[in-house]
């Protein structure tokens, strides 16, 4: 398997963690975001959405989107499970999961900050109060959760899909010097989980393109 990716993606992360715990063999192909090489002719014909992470999975098929890989991942290499086996607690674990793919990273990443500062003359202080804003509002809603289903992990005594997420979340919002203290379930998910080989293999500071400064 091939992925494309980024170091400091918290979306190539999250593929990261799952093809580690699923002790996955795979090579990575980078992409500097910052310099708009996920533009690229060549890797658009990859994925032509122009996004990380894209997964090369053989005989010319390609995966895009982390949601999409993250699950074909578990259906292909079911051990460890990503997802618990009743499905009433593998739903709770999808809607943390979802919280983070779907209403905190899509408003946060790259290119929509990109538009902010480009499009809106958005000050680097706007910047960061919007990060802050939805990085807030979707912790204040994921913390409950944690604190009501977790057992060490975001949910229960072993990683799901939902530490996949997590971790790289709380990544981003340690880098954007948010404010941890209110999350305290949250805060202590995310460290257990990476401490975890799987997980701190995958670590943007354990990448090869990862920028030395």
């Amino acid at each position: 398997m091939i992925l494309h990716g980024y170091w400091r993606s918290t979306t190539s992360y999250r593929v990261r963690i799952a093809l580690n715990l699923k002790q996955c063999a795979y090579e990575q192909r980078t992409h500097d975001l910052r310099t708009g090489a996920q533009r690229d002719a060549r890797y658009l014909a990859v994925n032509p959405q122009g996004l990380v992470p894209a997964l090369e999975i053989g005989d010319g098929r390609i995966l895009t989107q982390s949601p999409a890989i993250l699950e074909w991942l578990d259906a292909t290499y079911p051990a460890p499970p990503l997802l618990p086996a009743d499905p009433t607690k593998a739903a709770i674990v999808r809607s943390i999961a979802a919280a983070i793919g779907c209403d905190i990273h899509p408003v946060n990443n790259l290119r929509i900050l990109d538009a902010l500062r480009t499009d809106f003359a958005a000050t680097p202080g706007q910047v960061s109060a919007w990060i802050t804003r939805w990085m807030t509002a979707g912790f204040d809603a994921i913390e409950p959760q944690i604190a009501r289903h977790g057992g060490g992990y975001a949910f229960g005594a072993t990683p799901t899909l939902a530490d996949c997420y997590l971790v790289p979340q709380v990544y981003a919002a340690e880098r954007f010097a948010v404010d941890l203290s209110r999350y305290p379930c949250l805060a202590t998910a995310a460290a257990n989980a990476a401490t975890l080989p799987a997980f701190a293999a995958a670590h943007p500071d354990m990448q090869s393109d990862r920028d030395p400064l």
